[in-house]
């Protein structure tokens, strides 16, 4: 998603974000740095599919299985996955081009979740409109 955004300057700013599919490393994670790859959770999944198969193939062709319990159970195992999904880090930048005046600017941040990235961005660009910076008490911080 890109805006573009005059400041009360009359610079033109470019406040952009996009989607992060890897967690940003930072220093606190440092002794969670090495993991174990995607094995466990293929792992995991392959035996959770295997169960469910042994189920429904040891069902009894007596048994009736309401509609309603079958969509709980997808909504049940895709509850987690969506939630990943949707709790993504993006990463927002601002960034302003060069005038005779002023240097360029760039600012990034890094924000959770879909709806919190679109306030965010509004709310940036709504910053640089009133005072022709970000909002140092932002997520977004300069970058030299």
């Amino acid at each position: 998603m890109t805006r573009l955004v005059r400041g009360a300057d009359g610079r033109m700013w470019t406040v952009r974000s996009q989607i992060e599919w890897r967690n940003p490393s930072t220093e606190e994670d440092f002794e969670h740095d090495v993991n174990g790859g995607h094995g466990p959770g293929v792992l995991m999944l392959a035996i959770v599919i295997g169960m469910a198969v042994l189920l429904v193939a040891w069902t009894p062709a007596e048994v009736v299985v309401p509609a309603w319990l079958l969509v709980a159970l997808v909504l049940v195992f895709l509850f987690f996955p969506v939630r990943w999904a949707v709790r993504r880090p993006w990463l927002v930048a601002a960034e302003s081009k060069k005038t005779e005046e002023l240097p360029p600017e760039r600012w990034i941040g890094s924000v959770r979740g879909f709806l919190t990235v679109r306030n965010e961005v509004a709310n940036v660009a709504r910053k640089i409109e009133m005072y022709s910076l970000p909002d140092l008490d932002g997520p977004l911080q300069p970058v030299d």
